[in-house]
């Protein structure tokens, strides 16, 4: 595992968290998925993020349709990559692949990220995304082009 890019003083992973929780610029891909950021480990390059599943990501079995799982996953390896390089790298991804084990339904979800080897040019990361008894329900693993954070 390579550590991860800083170019400023490193905040705790209470304050990270926090930050991550009362940001005005949350985009509203986040909101559209019921994303909360529930813990961070900056040392070990892992985050907890949980899901308010919507029931109009469902399909016509009433299981959510695997867009959305795949949505919630890049959206916590994106996230762990940001905090991994303390604000101050996006990881745009490259390639992304997800498996499915089992059908989501609407109501509560969690993820856990985590980054394998950050590196100056590509990131390597996979998540898991559990249902609401802990049961893996689909896994992603991706590729992603670290560059410096900027609004386009």
């Amino acid at each position: 595992m390579t550590d991860a890019p800083t170019e400023k003083p490193r905040i705790s992973d209470e304050e990270m968290l926090a930050r991550f929780r009362n940001s005005k610029k949350r985009p509203p891909c986040s909101d559209t998925l019921g994303m909360e950021l529930l813990a961070v480990d900056q040392d070990a390059m892992t985050i907890r993020m949980g899901f308010d599943v919507s029931a109009s990501f469902s399909n016509p079995t009433g299981a959510i349709q695997g867009g959305f799982l795949t949505a919630m996953l890049d959206e916590a390896m994106s996230t762990c990559c940001i905090i991994a390089s303390n604000v101050t790298m996006t990881a745009p991804t490259l390639e992304l692949k997800t498996s499915y084990m089992r059908p989501l339904f609407p109501g509560r979800a969690e993820a856990v990220a985590r980054i394998l080897k950050f590196g100056k040019s590509t990131a390597f990361m996979e998540a898991e995304l559990l249902d609401a008894e802990g049961r893996m329900v689909a896994k992603a693993s991706a590729t992603a082009a670290p560059k410096p954070f900027k609004r386009f």
